[in-house]
């Protein structure tokens, strides 16, 4: 695919107050293509002081988007869904390069990511607030919702066009400037989106979009100016702990998106047909690499070697390839550092006494693939059940009863999602119920829902994206004590 049918030269650039341009130091860096680890085009790289500038222009531009009418808002965000459903091949295609997954999963992306767009341009004209007479009757609690103010938003790789369209359409649909830094592995399709929502009709200094690999330079320097009035981060628990220490010092609120561990749990009685392909959904989308991925396999003893032996047969099936091939169901990891991240944990799991079924050995070739691998007899303390693997990797747990396998889903400090497969509807979901976890799928490998609220509890982050939720994240309440 040639990028600029896309991406144009003059938009591989920062925008800012309405404008391509270079960064202030004029420097630039590649982005590469996971399948094949060439350079597939270069973006300019943002400067703290890029950030700055862009501060400055958003506080500008704030109260009158503040006090722009929400249906207005809310016509400016519908003409980006059609925007972006009408460049749907190109967006795929561009997503494909820059990340490695397959074209299904990215066309199936880029659904998704609009209807963010269409969802929080409904919920634009819908936020209420409430008037109520005080108890003692003296006088009316009157509450309204203002828009927090400029939010920096800082998106991951894994998910370049959903990852940007949750966050940036309920900050705009709430009537907030938004800095956007998005990932320097998936820089093209952010910018991308970004002018889209520019023709739809954002105006200047209300976007601004900052590619760069100055990352913590550039966050920090965000983060201190007191012209942030709120941080939205999804990424590891680890620089999310930073960053809210970081964010602490000003007293900056935060939405956190942060790491996963999520069980996938089997009981005897589950249809297991329905829970192998609820499996393949919940563990390959995106090639293994999303926070929602089933990372740990919880089988009761009855059933575990039949399900072991369906998922090794499934997963062994898998066409592997360059996700820009039509038919290809798993493509590469993003970089060498996942891939190797992918590979010491197998190797730990082994040398711990884990058994191979399938996969397990980094291909020869170009590009960073990882092969489909399933892990049997894995020691309860291996890395592998506590780290986040995000790859295509399937280390099986036996259980024995209900209280075991509540036990093991809980065996994490984190709590993101949680997947529960039976038949007996009543223990599905007293189990759901008793994990620790922000989402469960019942008997269903996909939670994602653009109308439903996303988040975790433990590490696993703060606050929720999506639903109605998701644009109160970008308001706080006003209360007004009114004698009439």
């Amino acid at each position: 695919m040639d990028v600029d049918a896309l991406v144009r030269p003059g938009r591989r650039q920062l925008l800012v107050a309405g404008e391509w341009r270079e960064s202030l130091d004029d420097s630039r860096f590649p982005v590469v293509d996971p399948a094949t680890g060439r350079a597939i085009a270069d973006v300019a790289d943002a400067t703290p002081e890029d950030a700055l500038a862009a501060l400055a222009k958003a506080e500008a531009a704030r109260p009158a988007w503040a006090a722009t009418p929400p249906r207005r808002r809310s016509e400016i965000l519908r003409r980006a869904f059609d925007g972006m459903v009408a460049r749907t091949d190109a967006l795929a295609e561009l997503m494909v390069r820059e990340s490695g997954k397959t074209l299904a999963d990215a066309r199936g992306e880029v659904a998704y990511a609009a209807e963010f767009l269409r969802w929080f341009s409904e919920e634009a004209v819908r936020l209420d607030g409430s008037v109520a007479t005080a108890p003692g009757g003296a006088h009316r609690i009157v509450v309204v919702r203002k828009p927090v103010g400029t939010a920096l938003l800082v998106t991951p790789w894994n998910f370049p066009a959903a990852m940007v369209t949750r966050k940036l359409a309920p900050a705009l649909a709430a009537g907030c400037c938004a800095v956007l830094k998005p990932a320097s592995e998936t820089p093209l399709t952010a910018l991308a989106v970004a002018g889209i929502l520019h023709e739809a009709g954002v105006p200047a200094g209300v976007l601004a979009v900052l590619p760069t690999t100055r990352n913590a330079a550039l966050v920090e320097a965000a983060l201190d100016d007191p012209r942030v009035h709120k941080l939205s981060f999804t990424g590891s628990t680890r620089v999310g702990r930073r960053l809210l220490a970081r964010a602490a010092d000003r007293v900056v609120r935060c939405s956190m998106e942060l790491g996963g561990n999520a069980p996938f749990v089997v009981f005897a009685d589950a249809d297991l047909d329905a829970a192998v392909a609820g499996f393949l959904v919940a563990k390959m989308r995106n090639n293994a690499q999303a926070c929602t991925s089933a990372n740990r396999v919880l089988v009761e003893a009855p059933v575990a070697d039949e399900f072991t032996r369906r998922i090794v047969r499934a997963m062994g099936a898998l066409r592997v390839g360059p996700g820009i091939e039509a038919g290809t169901q798993l493509g590469p990891l993003v970089d060498a550092a996942g891939r190797d991240k992918v590979d010491r944990l197998v190797g730990a799991a082994v040398r711990a006494g884990a058994k191979i079924l399938c996969g397990g050995t980094v291909p020869e070739g170009p590009g960073f693939f990882y092969p489909p691998t399933v892990l049997a007899d894995v020691a309860a303390d291996s890395p592998i059940l506590r780290e986040e693997i995000f790859g295509p990797v399937a280390p099986v747990v036996v259980f024995r009863d209900e209280a075991e396998a509540i036990r093991l889903a809980n065996d994490t400090e984190h709590g993101l999602v949680a997947y529960v497969w039976s038949r007996d509807l009543g223990r599905a979901l007293r189990v759901a119920e008793a994990i620790e976890s922000g989402m469960v799928g019942v008997n269903r490998g996909l939670v994602s829902d653009p109308a439903a609220p996303f988040g975790g509890v433990k590490q696993s982050g703060l606050g929720r994206e999506g639903g109605h939720e998701g644009i109160l994240e970008y308001t706080e309440q006003r209360y007004l004590a009114v004698d009439w």
